[in-house]
């Protein structure tokens, strides 16, 4: 076997890995989801703390073991904190919208966050974009509205909530980029946006805590560990490949959510709904095929 050979089974061979644990990550959040809309009628910020709690647990036991601890740069301070505070607002407006749109439409609404990191980056990392990327930003908008569907009356707020989570994790993206161009560790960037969400939800729990029953509890509980889960699974994925190759495969995360929504609670989504859904994931193929070409 040639050293070329070599080299383009490696490429195939981690793009492969990067697709299993990008499906993984994708399943892990589409749980999330599901967990926190069956916890039932808890306030959004307990669910958004339970969330937030469990995961920065989780996250703190690789930290612990680390050579540099909680070590963090000042070059990365203002990054993180804007990470923290553009995910944590995020995360709070798609758990809102979960508790009332259909699953799947809430998931599909949060999946616009790359479309939103295209407009951050011309912001945040003086990135310009193509005019091939601004069309399919304009187009994916296109099929948010037949998610949303305006019609000024209140019934929509939840959409437009869930809209703005898409946004907030747009951002988050955007400068989480900008701590990967900085060499900041995956672990110090998910436990101080879950730490940071923890902090903020924490007196909404205390002054507003709604009891819970042994099921209800078990059901955030998991809501965290699929979190943790699916934040693990996508960084894992794009050391294996990068996301131009694999980042499609992140919207299965709406497929999962459909089905989930279906099967457990009943959920059909309206025909406006999948031809939004076909718009946005029709676009993001489209966008990843020219990527694909381009490289």
């Amino acid at each position: 076997m040639t050293e070329k050979t070599a080299t383009g089974d490696n490429k195939a061979n981690g793009k492969i890995k990067g697709i299993i644990c990008i499906l993984l990550a994708a399943f892990g959040f589409s749980l999330m989801t599901f967990f926190v809309r069956i916890s039932g009628d808890v306030p959004t910020m307990q669910k958004a703390f339970f969330r937030n709690a469990v995961a920065a647990v989780i996250v703190l036991i690789p930290i612990l073991k680390s050579e540099k601890k909680f070590y963090i740069p000042k070059s990365s301070w203002k990054d993180l904190f804007f990470r923290c505070f553009f995910g944590t607002s995020g995360l709070i407006g798609n758990f809102y919208a979960i508790d009332r749109l259909q699953i799947a439409d809430a998931n599909m609404l949060n999946k616009l966050s790359p479309f939103f990191a295209i407009l951050a980056s011309i912001i945040i990392l003086k990135e310009v974009p193509s005019k091939f990327d601004v069309i399919a930003t304009v187009i994916a908008f296109i099929g948010a509205v037949f998610i949303v569907r305006p019609t000024g009356g209140m019934e929509m707020i939840p959409a437009l909530v869930g809209l703005y989570g898409g946004f907030g994790a747009g951002v988050a993206y955007t400068f989480v980029r900008s701590l990967g161009k900085k060499g900041e560790r995956t672990e110090i960037i998910v436990f101080c946006f879950s730490f940071f969400s923890s902090l903020v939800t924490l007196p909404f729990l205390i002054f507003d805590f709604h009891p819970m029953s042994l099921k209800q509890t078990m059901f955030l509980i998991l809501a965290g560990v699929f979190a943790s889960l699916g934040q693990f699974s996508i960084t894992t994925a794009y050391k294996f490949a990068p996301a131009k190759e694999i980042s499609v495969f992140d919207y299965t995360q709406v497929i999962f959510a459909a089905i989930l929504g279906f099967t457990f609670l009943g959920e059909t989504p309206v025909l406006l709904s999948f031809i939004g859904y076909a718009i946005i994931i029709g676009v993001a193929i489209v966008r990843w095929r020219y990527t694909l070409k381009k490289g």
